[in-house]
């Protein structure tokens, strides 16, 4: 490596200052092909990826206190069959973002910490939220759905990304209800005859909290909906899927919201983790009849999110991107200037449950700092071989996201593609080739800001052999701000 940044005489992958920028608000919205491409898109790539993120890192001149607060910006690109690619994006018309947009001033306070202008007596009282839309985009039941796990759906136009508005779900929702932003896709329901169905999930928290388990069919309609309660509050990100069950996984936190309604603090500073206590592993049936919800404790540190779940030999396994420590949003805190060397590196861990002794092995299967996984498609809660992930461009210690790597879960061998010290990576997405016949047979797309050229661009990294030189680099006008996450659908909607 080259043109590495020193920093007390340890050489970091990355310019720290390069970094800060990926996080600079887009509030430019464009629609254009793009014609700046390296190397060949493949002729058998035909769909859209789908991607969300907080596009704006401020609000009317008030810079956000954490990105999570952000208002949330669809990306759309589009592989067309004639060779050509197209990028859309548009800001999600929520509520708050346009009455925001229109008055010229923040109105809303952020869950993560964001206040309003004008101290604790400005925000004294006032807990209503904003449904910024921003974590997630699906396309499933003919909707194209912007989501965000403390509110509705907002719905979207998948041609035009132009919003439509609040998505009750067919009446499964109800105005002020709420739905996870991390559904998973189960390839093959044994419920429903070896038909896909989309599996979610929702929580009301507090001093016990209400869990919610939602099965839809592909035409969007429900399928089976059941509800569960688990002592204590909740802080659950993701879950994972098998056939027969839901694995949602309670951090050890409390949370106190004295501070957030007295306008002290934002409902994020006001959660607390507590790593000597254990979390609890939260098995819901898929088909309630069968059998009972059970709770078991587990030492995992904290999770906000999962790679896959599946059984075998009538035990359960749970792969996890798991923390020692929860990062604690603070007030004297600047998201830009993070220290990571003061901060907990995520690593994949595997959990081996056995139901009927009521026992969890755990086995660390990835050191590497790593977020932001993906898998194939047709793997979602089924035994699989491989798995993409985001991860930082050195094998020790933390880092931003410089790089992608590709584990292979039966011979432990893995394959890294860095883009460092310039590039920085979003959540990888796997997409088959038609017709493959190996697991790994397909293409990563992932979006990369360039801190060079203060530029994004899409990659396509070849899933077989993830070290040799990208498929193809589509490089875009401008900048996308570091996002969450995305989708790949096979229709084209130009």
């Amino acid at each position: 490596m080259t043109n590495l940044i020193s920093k007390d005489q340890q050489t970091l992958s990355y310019n720290p200052q390069q970094w800060r920028q990926g996080y600079q608000s887009q509030p430019n919205e464009y629609d254009y092909f793009i014609e700046d491409i390296e190397g060949k898109v493949p002729e058998e790539l035909q769909g859209t990826f789908f991607r969300n993120g907080p596009g704006l890192l401020e609000v009317q001149g008030t810079p956000l206190k954490h990105p999570f607060d952000g208002d949330g910006m669809i990306c759309a690109v589009s592989f067309l069959p004639n060779g050509k690619v197209h990028f859309r994006n548009r800001f999600v018309r929520t509520e708050g973002y346009v009455q925001e947009q229109k008055e010229g001033r923040m109105i809303y306070r952020g869950v993560f910490g964001t206040e309003k202008p004008g101290g604790w007596i400005n925000n004294l009282f006032d807990i209503k939220i904003k449904n910024i839309a921003n974590t997630n985009v699906i396309y499933w039941g003919k909707k194209l759905l912007a989501l965000w796990e403390a509110a509705e759906p907002y719905r979207l136009d998948p041609k035009t990304l132009e919003t439509i508005g609040i998505d009750y779900l067919d009446g499964v929702l109800n105005p002020g209800d709420s739905i996870s932003a991390h559904p998973r896709f189960d390839p093959a329901s044994e419920l429903d005859n070896g038909q896909p169905c989309l599996v979610n999930f929702s929580i009301k928290p507090g001093l016990s909290s209400k869990i919610t388990i939602h099965e839809f069919a592909s035409d969007g309609s429900l399928l089976r909906r059941h509800s569960h309660t688990v002592p204590g509050f909740s802080f659950i990100h993701d879950f994972a899927i098998t056939p027969h069950y839901c694995l949602l996984l309670q951090n050890p936190v409390t949370f106190n919201p004295l501070p957030y309604i007295l306008g002290l603090k934002g409902a994020g500073e006001c959660v607390n983790f507590h790593p000597k206590k254990p979390s609890k592993l939260i098995i819901i049936p898929r088909n309630p009849s069968d059998e009972k919800m059970k709770v078991l404790e587990i030492n995992s540190g904290f999770v906000f999110h999962h790679v896959n779940a599946f059984e075998k030999d009538n035990d359960i396994y749970l792969d996890s991107i798991c923390y020692d420590s929860l990062p604690q949003v603070k007030p004297d805190t600047d998201y830009k200037e993070t220290d990571f060397d003061t901060l907990d590196p995520g690593q994949i861990w595997r959990f081996k449950i056995n139901l009927e002794r009521e026992t969890i092995e755990k086995e660390m299967i990835e050191s590497r700092c790593c977020e932001f996984s993906d898998i194939h498609p047709n793997n979602v809660g089924r035994n699989y071989r491989y798995l993409f992930i985001g991860t930082a461009h050195k094998d020790k210690g933390n880092a931003p996201l410089q790089a992608i790597l590709k584990l292979d879960l039966l011979t432990g061998e893995k394959q890294v593609h860095s883009f460092a010290p310039q590039g920085y990576v979003g959540e990888p997405i796997f997409v088959p080739q038609p017709d493959a016949t190996n697991e790994d047979q397909g293409w990563i797309l992932v979006v990369v800001y360039d801190g060079d050229k203060h530029r994004s661009d899409i990659v396509i990294l070849d899933g077989e052999n993830l070290e040799k030189e990208p498929i193809a680099i589509l490089h875009l006008k401008h900048h996308i701000p570091y996002g969450l996450h995305g989708n790949w659908t096979s229709e084209v909607f130009l």
